[in-house]
């Protein structure tokens, strides 16, 4: 059984020797900029590290697990531009750098890439991998509609938070664990086991995406703190924050988020003084715990020696651990 840190490295030297110097170079250097940033690159080693516990050949599986990388750093540069966000990784982002146009078309390009990658399946396996490459793709889209619409929308309740989240995170965690199963020819049962795994760690890791959001340290989690605050987007956090907000606080908490005169400084600070008050950061790690025992339950079940599951058991405690 490889090391996690193996996985890591293969990854990391797959992709060191993946360039894009084509022309044009417009088109191109925007992609190899969105590669280079790297990022932890956990999907794919949760394909690799998934193929060897079912006793599969990780070299079967590199180019593919290259592809979900691919298709996820596309699905963060067309994210990034629907948020306008700033950051990427501590970086500027595609559209920031370039233009909005270009990181368009550049992510376009990306999702060919990614099928070119996934393409290379043993063939015998190609039509139950472009299924699943198919079906997780289409719920990407369909969770970042439901994120879209979420910003207009008057009430969103956790359970529509849930649900978004799932498609829009979940899947693809759980598409790259059971990608992996496939490719080391596993059963229809224990693929859809690890599936459902890879959903309960896909929640629990976009949960504290959430948190840190709010929580955490710019340097550690490279992206802007309070991004989500500012935007007024309609989180774990928000939605509980005011689910559970009366009196005074409701009138604050609704000021905080409404109030156009407010500066961004204070407004982050303010909110996340509320939601300490509230106990919230308290709430949502309890969220992100049994997400993950409900994951650690599935793991358990699949019944593999445990020197087989370690080094799973460390990936998710990585995913889940990005703020010591």
């Amino acid at each position: 059984m490889h090391s996690l840190k193996s996985l890591h490295q293969r990854i990391k030297d797959a992709f060191s020797d993946t360039r894009f110097d084509m022309e044009p170079q417009r088109l191109y250097q925007p992609i190899t900029y969105t590669l280079d940033l790297g990022g932890k690159r956990l999907r794919p080693v949760l394909v690799l590290m998934s193929c060897e516990i079912f006793g599969g050949d990780i070299e079967k599986a590199v180019y593919p697990a290259m592809g979900v990388e691919i298709f996820h750093n596309f699905t963060l540069l067309h994210d990034d531009i629907m948020d306008n966000a700033p950051l990427r990784r501590g970086n500027k982002t595609v559209h920031q750098k370039w233009d909005t146009n270009t990181a368009i078309l550049s992510g376009d390009t990306m999702f060919v890439i990614a099928y070119e990658h996934v393409a290379k399946t043993d063939p015998a396996l190609l039509p139950q991998v472009l299924d699943l490459f198919n079906d997780t793709a289409r719920k990407v889209c369909e969770g970042q509609q439901y994120d879209m619409d979420f910003e207009t929308q008057a009430s969103v309740t956790i359970s529509d938070y849930m649900t978004m989240i799932r498609l829009k995170t979940a899947v693809l965690i759980a598409c790259s664990l059971k990608l992996g199963a496939i490719i080391a020819s596993a059963s229809e049962r224990d693929a859809e086991k690890i599936y459902n795994l890879g959903i309960e760690l896909g929640l629990a890791f976009q949960l504290q995406d959430d948190f840190l959001d709010a929580f955490g340290d710019t340097s550690k989690f490279g992206k802007a703190i309070g991004g989500d605050i500012v935007t007024n987007k309609k989180t774990f956090l928000f939605i509980k924050a005011f689910e559970l907000a009366k009196g005074d606080t409701l009138i604050q908490l609704t000021n905080y988020y409404f109030d156009k005169e407010i500066t961004a400084t204070q407004k982050t600070e303010g909110i996340v003084n509320i939601y300490k008050k509230l106990e919230i950061d308290s709430i949502i790690r309890q969220e992100i715990e049994y997400r993950y025992r409900k994951a650690l339950e599935i793991l358990e079940s699949l019944q593999f020696d445990r020197s087989i599951t370690n080094e799973m058991v460390a990936l998710m405690q990585e995913m889940l651990g990005r703020e010591k």
